[in-house]
Formats: C-alpha cells, sequence, structure tokens
C-alpha cells in the first residue's frame, strides 16, 4: 500500500514538472521559460509567495547644461585725442577720488582727459609739507593743463604758521593767513587765464570734524568766489533724509547706494561717481567738446556799457558774489526826489537845468529818439549841443 502511494506522488510529480514543457501557446510558440518549473517541495507546503514586480522608474530627460555665467566684455578704451582738452584736478585725497571718477565719466570722450594732480595729506596749512602755490606755478610754466579742478582742505583743521607767528585753528589770524594763501593760488591762475572750477567740501561723520571742514569751506567759497573761480556747493547732495550725514544715498541712477567710505571723510565709488556727475555741469560751461576750453569772458565787453562804472569783471564768481552781496548804497545817502532830478544841471556844467522839452527832442542816436516830427538837427541843438 506504502509502495502504491508513493508511486503515485512520484507521477504526480512527474506529471506536474513536465506539464509546462508541453504547453504550448496557440500560435505554437512554447511559453514554459515564462512560468517558474514548481518542486516537490512547492507541492507539499504550497507555492512560495510571489514577489512584486519591481516599480518601474520615470526615465528622466537629460540634463541640459546650464549656461556659465561671465563677465560682460570690457569696453574698448578709447585713445584721447592729441588736441583734447586736459582737466587737472588738484588737491588732496578727495581729489584723488574725484579725478579717478571724472576718469570713469569721460572715459568714452575723446576730446577730454583726466589729469590726476591730487597728493594725500596736503593742503594749504602745511605748506612746510607740500606747498600748493609752489607746485601750481610749476603746472602753469609748464602749461599741462587748460582747466583746473580743485578740492582740498579736508587735512587743513590744525594750526598754520605764517611769518614766524602760529595761529590756532580757525582764528581771525589763522583765516586772514588762510585767505592769503586761497588768493595767491586762484591769482597764478586767473593771470595765466586758466578757468577753475573749485569744489567744495562734504559733510562728514563726527559732528565736531564736520562742523570745522564746514567753516574752512566757508572761507574757500568766499576766496573762490572773487577770485574769479566757479564754485561748486556739494555739502546737501550728501546728506541725508534727516538732514545729516549718510553713508547712504541716491546715486546717479537714483537707486540707494553706499557713499562715502568707513572712515566717513572719504567718497565711495556711488559717491565719487555722483559727484562727477555734477561737476560735469558745471564743466560745460567751460568745455563745448572737440578740445576747446572757453574761458568766461566779460559779457559787455567791446560795448559802450564796459565803461560804466562797475566792479572789475573776474568771471562768473564774481557775477555770483555780487548776486549775493547786492548793491552797496551808503545808508546816509538821502533818495533824490524825480523833480529835483530833472531840473538838476548836468554834472560839471553850469547853465540852465535840463529842459523837460529835451525828454521829446531826444538827440538822434538816442534810445528815446524815435524821430516822429521832430528834425534830429534840431533836436541837437534844442539839446544843447551836447
Amino acid at each position: 500500500m506504502v509502495r502504491i502511494v508513493l508511486a503515485l506522488l512520484i507521477g504526480l510529480f512527474v506529471l506536474v514538472d513536465v506539464a509546462p514543457v508541453l504547453a504550448q501557446s496557440h500560435d505554437g510558440v512554447l511559453v514554459a521559460q515564462a512560468q517558474k518549473r514548481k518542486t516537490l517541495f512547492d507541492l507539499l507546503f504550497g507555492d512560495e509567495p510571489a514577489k512584486p514586480a519591481p516599480v518601474q522608474q520615470p526615465q528622466r530627460a537629460p540634463r541640459q547644461q546650464a549656461p556659465t555665467a561671465s563677465l560682460p566684455p570690457a569696453k574698448p578704451e578709447v585713445e584721447k585725442a592729441d588736441d583734447a582738452t586736459r582737466v587737472a584736478v588738484f588737491g588732496d585725497s578727495l581729489a584723488i577720488d574725484l579725478s579717478k571718477a571724472l576718469e570713469r565719466h569721460y572715459a568714452e570722450d575723446a576730446n577730454l582727459v583726466v589729469i590726476n594732480q591730487g597728493v594725500s595729506s596736503s593742503g594749504f596749512v602745511r605748506d612746510d609739507f607740500f606747498d600748493w602755490n609752489q607746485a601750481l606755478g610749476e603746472q602753469i610754466a609748464a602749461d599741462s593743463f587748460d582747466l583746473a579742478v580743485v578740492m582740498v582742505g579736508i587735512n587743513d583743521r590744525q594750526e598754520l604758521k605764517a611769518s614766524g607767528t602760529t595761529y590756532e585753528t580757525l582764528s581771525d589770524g589763522w583765516i586772514a593767513a588762510y585767505q592769503a594763501r586761497l588768493a595767491a593760488f586762484l591769482g597764478q591762475l586767473r593771470a595765466a587765464r586758466k578757468p577753475v572750477i573749485w569744489v567744495g567740501l562734504p559733510p562728514m561723520a563726527k559732528s565736531d570734524y564736520s562742523a570745522a571742514i564746514g567753516q574752512i569751506a566757508n572761507v574757500q567759497r568766499l576766496a573762490s568766489l572773487s577770485g574769479g573761480a566757479e564754485y561748486v556747493d556739494i555739502y546737501e547732495r550728501f546728506l541725508g533724509e534727516d538732514g545729516k550725514y549718510s553713508d547712504y544715498g541716491p546715486d546717479v541712477n537714483g537707486q540707494n547706494a553706499r557713499m562715502r567710505k568707513d572712515d566717513g571723510i572719504h567718497f565711495a565709488n556711488a559717491g565719487a561717481d555722483k559727484l562727477a556727475f555734477y561737476l560735469s555741469q558745471t564743466i560745460r560751461a567751460f568745455y563745448r567738446g572737440g578740445g576747446v576750453v572757453s574761458a568766461v569772458v566779460d559779457p559787455l565787453l567791446g560795448t559802450d556799457a564796459a565803461a560804466m562804472l562797475r566792479p572789475p569783471y573776474q568771471g562768473l564768481g564774481q557775477s555770483r558774489l555780487l548776486e549775493m552781496a547786492g548793491a552797496v548804497i551808503p545808508i546816509s545817502r538821502a533818495p533824490a526826489r524825480a523833480d529835483s532830478l530833472l531840473q538838476a544841471g548836468s554834472v560839471g556844467i553850469t547853465g540852465t537845468p535840463f529842459p523837460l522839452e529835451a525828454l521829446v527832442s531826444a538827440p538822434a542816436g538816442r534810445v528815446d529818439a524815435f524821430g516822429v516830427g521832430v528834425n534830429p538837427g534840431q533836436a541837437i541843438e534844442n539839446f544843447g549841443g551836447r
């Protein structure tokens, strides 16, 4: 009996094991390779649980290589013309910042070249360290520039020695001696007929230092105006919205940018570029392009009005000084009445008073000689031949 059962089991095992090999699809292709062969262990204890099919990951598209960032190509350097206008920037380390900014501003202008003449730690007080009047005289003798730009003063808050006397900073003696040195400096430029633009000083971070620099700037302002220079006041351009010193402010494009360096004195690049932009507006009064500097001259020169009694013309600076001060009239002078002016005799000439008829019989050539019904010869006779 046992042998029969054992034989039946073996036969069953053979049939199950061989059946997949004999199975065929409807089109005659064997599919046994797609099925797993069962063993005796599978028959006795059941099939092994099927493993889940592996999840196919979606294929990623090939990654495109990101474009590499690079700086824009440098602009080709513009070669300056041989007869380009030469703008020399004189002064201390602020002038050095300004000259670099002017070089950037006029980099593409072939007809203007900027010459950096700034000397760090220099000023008009310590002429034993660097004498600006002597240095300027040498540059004028060499004819090395056409237009002078001056920005100086941050090192001048110290004692000044002149004629063997030491003056305290911003005392009356100090101011007088300082003004004399500025006048000598500007006098050389006027004598050489070199136009000059004097740039004022900006506010400083430290309040006490800023107050002293403000007083020095005021002395420079009056000296430059009386010396015939163009004065560019930049103080309010570098104040914050609260009216006080600020490291930041709007740049030439109106964007908030850092204007000053950490020392609270010198300009950052954006601040220097802003200063150069404002200064370029004043340079237009002298530089028209094409390598020509137009010196400011007396607009009345060559006319009859030039003979009028008036202060000596010293450029636009003198005109602005008069605008600031106004006409000087003695307070003791009593105003003349209109009728007394009509009846008054001519200065230095005795005789009859000024006749009222002369108002309607003006001599030929005078602005009010309309000539309506008046004989010009008779009008001259009526006026006394004068």
